[in-house]
């Protein structure tokens, strides 16, 4: 009984002793030197003319948020009320935990002990380009990490329109109110 538990034991160990992990099979890291390829190269040049597939971009200035080196002045998207809306939608889900509901910086993470991100309304930020925020927003900036990933880019323009309606509503004036409604509000009791 003894001698069959140790053969097993023996054979399960030996089996064991078999195995080739991924890490152990013979493979090339990328960029390093390989003497099979005639070129002396592990990795190879991509075909001539090729488009990665999912990844042709046709905008630059969509894609970037920048016009050769320069940020753009004003998002690539129109200024409609569907386009704030998804903008207020998507800076609800992801902006509004940490910059709060109105843009001042004292979303929920600062309540829990995180480092306050900046207000939407300091003089910085509203007089940067809207390439500049949509950067910030693709890549990340200080604690802030990219969105790239979770946010689409025409959902990041949209951002963008909808943090210049929240720039605009805590800076506006007078001036700023169609003449109808300025009559309005002029002629309303306070």
């Amino acid at each position: 009984m003894a001698r069959p538990r140790a053969l097993l034991l023996a054979t399960a160990v030996l089996l064991g002793a078999c195995r080739r992990d991924m890490q152990e099979q013979p493979k090339y890291k990328p960029l390093r030197a390989s003497a099979f390829f005639d070129d002396g190269r592990a990795s190879r040049p991509l075909v001539p003319d090729t488009v990665a597939r999912g990844h042709l971009e046709t905008s630059t200035v969509e894609r970037t948020g920048k016009a050769g080196a320069d940020w753009v002045r004003e998002a690539p998207v129109p200024r409609t009320q569907a386009v704030l809306a998804r903008g207020r939608e998507r800076y609800d889900i992801y902006c509004a935990p940490c910059h709060d509901r109105v843009g001042t910086g004292g979303g929920m993470i600062v309540l829990r002990g995180f480092r306050r991100p900046p207000s939407f309304h300091s003089e910085r930020l509203r007089s940067a380009p809207d390439g500049y925020l949509f950067d910030v927003i693709t890549h990340g900036f200080g604690v802030m990490p990219s969105y790239a990933a979770q946010v689409p880019v025409a959902d990041r323009w949209a951002i963008v329109r909808y943090l210049r309606a929240l720039q605009r509503s805590q800076w506006a004036t007078l001036a700023d109110v169609p003449p109808a409604e300025r009559a309005r509000l002029e002629g309303a009791p306070q």
